[in-house]
């Protein structure tokens, strides 16, 4: 008997939860292709005016990717965890990176890259691809820890 069935009546989550790693990885790799498309458009507005908006597919991918990394944390406690402390920390990177991108646009500065947000987007597909394609290093990594 799970202690949190009571609590957390996730039953559905059991069924998609071997799935969540793979929706994740999809999430971050359309995260990052969000972010550049994000920055031309931040680009583009700052060049006409004063101010930039927020890329409305970018939030959205954002925002699946803290949910989907809080299920996995139900799911799997441990790497979900560590996940959502990473999804977390672009989030939060990706705010003060959107504020410095309005800062810039108002001083008429050129608009830098995201510098904080991309690396921090880095670290989530790079363990969202460790977690879900370990299958294809498994046989290796078995190998190379006997040895």
């Amino acid at each position: 008997m799970d202690p949190l069935q009571f609590l957390v009546p996730f039953g559905w989550l059991s069924a998609v939860g071997p799935a969540l790693p793979y929706a994740i990885l999809v999430m971050a790799l359309a995260n990052l292709a969000t972010r550049h498309l994000g920055h031309r458009h931040h680009v583009e507005q700052a060049e006409e005016g004063d101010a930039v908006e927020q890329y409305g597919p970018h939030v959205f991918t954002n925002f699946g990717l803290a949910l989907l990394s809080f299920l996995f944390a139900v799911h799997a406690p441990t790497s979900g965890t560590i996940l959502s402390f990473l999804v977390v920390t672009m989030v939060i990177a990706d705010v003060f990176e959107f504020e410095a991108r309005n800062v810039e646009a108002r001083n008429d500065m050129t608009v830098e890259a995201p510098k904080s947000a991309i690396v921090t987007s880095g670290l989530v597909l790079l363990y969202a691809s460790y977690y879900s394609l370990f299958f294809l290093v498994e046989g290796f990594w078995n190998q190379a820890i006997v040895a």
